[in-house]
């Protein structure tokens, strides 16, 4: 494994280590999201320049259009959850009252 990959797949697990630990606020659940796609993006992103092939340019972007929708959505379900609850911690949400 090169140093690079390591450093992927590290930033990929610290990540969802923060994601799956660290669930105090909404705020932080998102970065780690975000934090996980950036990563992804990347590893991606320098796996289609090592193959040099055309063909796999695509998925990187494709990748990164659907992290812009998944930040867009996640922002508007923290800007909805503050106004309603209040707060962003994430202990105050229950699903079970609409």
């Amino acid at each position: 494994m090169t140093t690079a990959h390591f450093a992927f797949s590290a930033a990929f697990l610290l990540g969802l280590v923060g994601l799956a630990f660290h669930r105090t606020h909404l705020l932080s659940a998102l970065l780690c999201l975000e934090g996980m796609m950036l990563s992804l993006y990347v590893a991606l992103s320098l796996w289609a320049l090592q193959l040099e092939a055309i063909g796999y340019a695509a998925p990187p972007m494709l990748l990164l259009a659907f992290s812009a929708c998944e930040a867009s959505a996640g922002l508007a379900l923290l800007v909805a959850t503050a106004r309603t609850h209040g707060t962003d911690h994430l202990q105050s949400l229950n699903l079970l009252q609409c």
